[in-house]
C-alpha cells in the first residue's frame, strides 16, 4: 500500500474538517495538493480565473453555511492575489482556512523566483498565519490554524512548500478531535443585574442591532415589547432584523433613512446588540449607552460606553427578560415609529414620480423591481458603492433572504465572487449578483467561472458608466469628478459571447420581463440595466464631522431616493399602535 503524502494528509483533515470545496487557481508549488484533491470524492477543486475571487467566494460560503470554507493560491503572487479576499472574510468573521503554498523551503530567504514571506504577508488578515517547515509538523499546525478559524470566527493561513507537499507524511501523525462550531458566551451574572438595574432606570429606551443579532430575532422582539424601545439597525444587522419588526425605525449612517438617527439621539439608554458600527459620528455622546458583543475587543472602541456585556446577543436577552420590569410609558416608541413613517413617506416620492419612463433608467427603480421579482429565500450579493445604497434602501428582508457584501472591509468587485461561493453550496436556490459597472469590469474574468461550472447565478448589473461613489467623494469634497468614467462594452454581447443568457436594458418597460427571463433561464445570466448616473442623494442627518472615510462617499448628497416596500411596513407599525 502506498505511504500517504502530506498533501494527501492535508486533505483529510480538511475534509474531516466538514471543507467540501477548495477554491483557487492550480500551479506549481500547489499542484501536489490540487492532485490529492483529484483523488479525494469528498472535496472538490473549484478553478477560478483569479484568486482574490477564491478568497471572496470561500468568505461567502463561510458567512452563509457558518462551516469552515477554504481557498488556496500557489507561491508567490499566487496566494499574494488572496490577500483581499482574505482581509474581506476576517472582517466579517467568516471561518476561511487559506493554503498559501510556497517556494521550496531550501530556498526560502535566498530571494528565489516567486519569493514572498506568506508568513508575514498575512498577519494582519489572519487569526493565525504560520510556516511549515517540517513534515512532522504539519498535522498539528493545520489542525491549530482550523481551531483558529473556527473558534474565533476568521481567517487562518498556512503556508506549505511544495517539496514539503510532496513528501510522504509521518506514520503516526499526531491528530486530535476537530471543533467545527462554536459554542455561544453567557454573560455573568453581575453583568446581566447591572443591564437589568440601567434598563429599569431609563424612561426611553433604544435598540441598535448589528450581525451580531443573527439568529436572535424572536428575544430582539420580545425585549422590545417588554421596554417599548424602538429598533434601529446597521446595515449588517438589516437582514435579521427588519422582517415582522413592529418596533422597526430604519437603519442609521451614510447610507441610513427613516428614524433611526433620531431614536438614538433622544433616548436615555442607547443598547447596541452585536454591532460594531464604524461610525462613530452619528451614535450620541450624550446618552447613556450598553455595548453587547460576542468579542470584547469590540467593546468600547466606537463610543464611551456606560456598561459593556461580554455575551452573544441571544444568551444575554434570555438571561435579560426575566429581570427588567415592563414598561407601561410606550409614547416614545409611538413617537419614534410616527416620525419613521413620515420620514419615509417623503422620500418615496422622490423615485416613484415619472420612474417608470424615466431614461436611463432610475437605478432606485432597478432595485424596486428586483426586490419584487426575486425568490422569498434569494441570496443577495452586492458590490460596494452605489449598489450598497440600493440593496440598503430597496431589499425586503424576510428571514429567508441573505445579504452578503464587503460591508466592512469596502472592497470593490467582491459580488460575482461571492455569489460564487453562495451558488456552490446550492444551486437550486436563486443567487443575485447586485453589481456596479466598476465592480464588475474588475473581477470580470471570473464571469466565465460562472459558466465553466454553469452556475446560474444572476448578475444584475447597474450600468451608470462611472465609479458612481466615488465621484460622489469628490463632489462631497468640493473637487469636479476625474478619472470616474467607464467606457464600458455591451456587456450583455459579451455575456452572450462568454456562453451565458444576456439582455440589455435601456427603457424601463423592458426590464420587468428582462429579470423574469434571467430568473427562469437554468445556467448563468446577466442583465446590462443602462441606469441614470446622477441618481444621488441625501442621508437624514449630516454634519462635518461626519464626512470621515467611507463617509466621503455621503455627506450632503448621499442618497435619499426612496425606500421602496419599506413604507408599507412603517404604515403597518402606525396602524398597530394602541389607540388610547
Amino acid at each position: 500500500m502506498a505511504k500517504q503524502t502530506v498533501a494527501e494528509q492535508f486533505v483529510d483533515i480538511l475534509v474531516r474538517s466538514g471543507v467540501r470545496r477548495l477554491y483557487g487557481v492550480v500551479g506549481d508549488s500547489l499542484n501536489p495538493v490540487v492532485d490529492a484533491i483529484r483523488r479525494t470524492p469528498a472535496i472538490d477543486w473549484v478553478q477560478v480565473r483569479h484568486e482574490e475571487t477564491a478568497a471572496f467566494a470561500a468568505g461567502a460560503e463561510a458567512q452563509l453555511t457558518g462551516r469552515l470554507a477554504a481557498c488556496a493560491g500557489s507561491c508567490g503572487p499566487g496566494n499574494l492575489h488572496l490577500i483581499n479576499g482574505l482581509y474581506d472574510a476576517h472582517r466579517s468573521m467568516a471561518p476561511v482556512l487559506a493554503l498559501a503554498s510556497h517556494i521550496p523551503s531550501s530556498e526560502i530567504g535566498t530571494g528565489y523566483f516567486q519569493e514572498t514571506h506568506p508568513d508575514r504577508l498575512f498577519g494582519e488578515c489572519s487569526h493565525y498565519n504560520e510556516l511549515i517547515s517540517s513534515r512532522l509538523q504539519m498535522p498539528r499546525v493545520l489542525q491549530t490554524a482550523i481551531q483558529h478559524a473556527v473558534g474565533r470566527s476568521g481567517v487562518s493561513v498556512v503556508a506549505l512548500p511544495g517539496d514539503i507537499a510532496s513528501q510522504e507524511a509521518p506514520e503516526r501523525a499526531e491528530e486530535h478531535a476537530l471543533v467545527t462550531s462554536r459554542p455561544t458566551v453567557r454573560p455573568g451574572d453581575e453583568e446581566i443585574r447591572a443591564l437589568a438595574a440601567m434598563v429599569d432606570d431609563a424612561r426611553r429606551v433604544t435598540l441598535f442591532c448589528g450581525s451580531g443579532t443573527a439568529g436572535a430575532h424572536r428575544e430582539v422582539m420580545e425585549f422590545a415589547a417588554k421596554v417599548k424601545a424602538p429598533v434601529g439597525h446597521a446595515l449588517r444587522g438589516k437582514e435579521y432584523i427588519q422582517y415582522d419588526n413592529p418596533f422597526d425605525v430604519g437603519m442609521s449612517g451614510l447610507l441610513g433613512y427613516g428614524a433611526a438617527y433620531e431614536a438614538t439621539h433622544d433616548c436615555d439608554l442607547l443598547i447596541l446588540l452585536g454591532t460594531d458600527f464604524p461610525y462613530n459620528a452619528f451614535l450620541p455622546d450624550d446618552v447613556r449607552i450598553v455595548q453587547v458583543d460576542v468579542r470584547p475587543e469590540h467593546l468600547g472602541r466606537r463610543s464611551k460606553l456606560d456598561l459593556g456585556v461580554w455575551g452573544d446577543v441571544r444568551e444575554t436577552l434570555r438571561c435579560l427578560l426575566p429581570q427588567v420590569r415592563e414598561k407601561q410609558d410606550r409614547s416614545f416608541l409611538d413617537r419614534m415609529l410616527k416620525k419613521h413613517a413620515n420620514a419615509l413617506e417623503g422620500v418615496v416620492k422622490a423615485y416613484t414620480r415619472k420612474v417608470e419612463k424615466h431614461t436611463p433608467i432610475h437605478p432606485e427603480y432597478v432595485a424596486a423591481v428586483l426586490d419584487e421579482e426575486a425568490d422569498d429565500d434569494a441570496v443577495f450579493t452586492v458590490d460596494t458603492g452605489m449598489c450598497n445604497v440600493w440593496a440598503a434602501r430597496y431589499l425586503t428582508p424576510n428571514g429567508r433572504r441573505r445579504v452578503i457584501g464587503s460591508f466592512t472591509h469596502g472592497s470593490m468587485a467582491n459580488a460575482v465572487p461571492q455569489a460564487i461561493g453562495a451558488q456552490f453550496i446550492d444551486r437550486r436556490r436563486q443567487v443575485v449578483s447586485m453589481s456596479g459597472d466598476g465592480g464588475f469590469s474588475m473581477l470580470m474574468g471570473d464571469f466565465l467561472t460562472l459558466v465553466q461550472y454553469d452556475l446560474p447565478v444572476k448578475v444584475v448589473l447597474f450600468n451608470n458608466s462611472s465609479l458612481g461613489m466615488v465621484e460622489l467623494e469628490m463632489l462631497v469634497a468640493g473637487m469636479p469628478a476625474h478619472g470616474t468614467a467607464n467606457h464600458n462594452p455591451d456587456f450583455a454581447a459579451v455575456a452572450r459571447a462568454a456562453g451565458a443568457h444576456g439582455v440589455r436594458v435601456e427603457k424601463p418597460k423592458e426590464l420587468r420581463g428582462a429579470l423574469r427571463d434571467a430568473f427562469r433561464h437554468k445556467g448563468p445570466a446577466l442583465v446590462d440595466v443602462v441606469t441614470d448616473p446622477n441618481a444621488l442623494s441625501i442621508p437624514p442627518k449630516i454634519r462635518a464631522e461626519m464626512v470621515t472615510g467611507f463617509a466621503l462617499s455621503a455627506s450632503k448628497m448621499v442618497l435619499d431616493g426612496g425606500v421602496g416596500r419599506m413604507v408599507q411596513m412603517a404604515r403597518s407599525n402606525i396602524r398597530n399602535i394602541p389607540r388610547p
